[in-house]
């Protein structure tokens, strides 16, 4: 493994584990860009299926929670090293005031 590569791991490593201690609902999957994807040669991270998806720019991955995982409040960062800061979107739910 490259130190890049070590890098993107440890950077996608760290997010999984700020998700899950902020959310109540564990992480799902990773998802980067194709050609990330392609490169790596990495079908899961931790358990987790790494997932395609062309709408994420190289050199970033974002992390699905199971609660999102139709695409909702997915959570983004970035590789490489870059201090990473996962915000949790709070849901209300809908009910009388009180």
């Amino acid at each position: 493994m490259s130190k890049a590569e070590a890098k993107n791991l440890e950077a996608i490593s760290r997010a999984i584990d700020q998700h899950n201690s902020n959310c109540p609902f564990p992480a799902a999957e990773v998802r980067m860009n194709p050609f990330e994807v392609e490169r790596l040669g990495w079908e899961e991270i931790r358990g987790l299926p790494v997932v395609p998806d062309p709408e994420i720019g190289t050199g970033r991955f974002r992390i699905v929670c199971s609660r999102d995982i139709d695409g909702e409040g997915i959570e983004e960062a970035e590789a490489l090293g870059i201090p990473i800061e996962v915000a949790v979107p709070t849901k209300v739910p809908a009910g009388p005031a009180g």
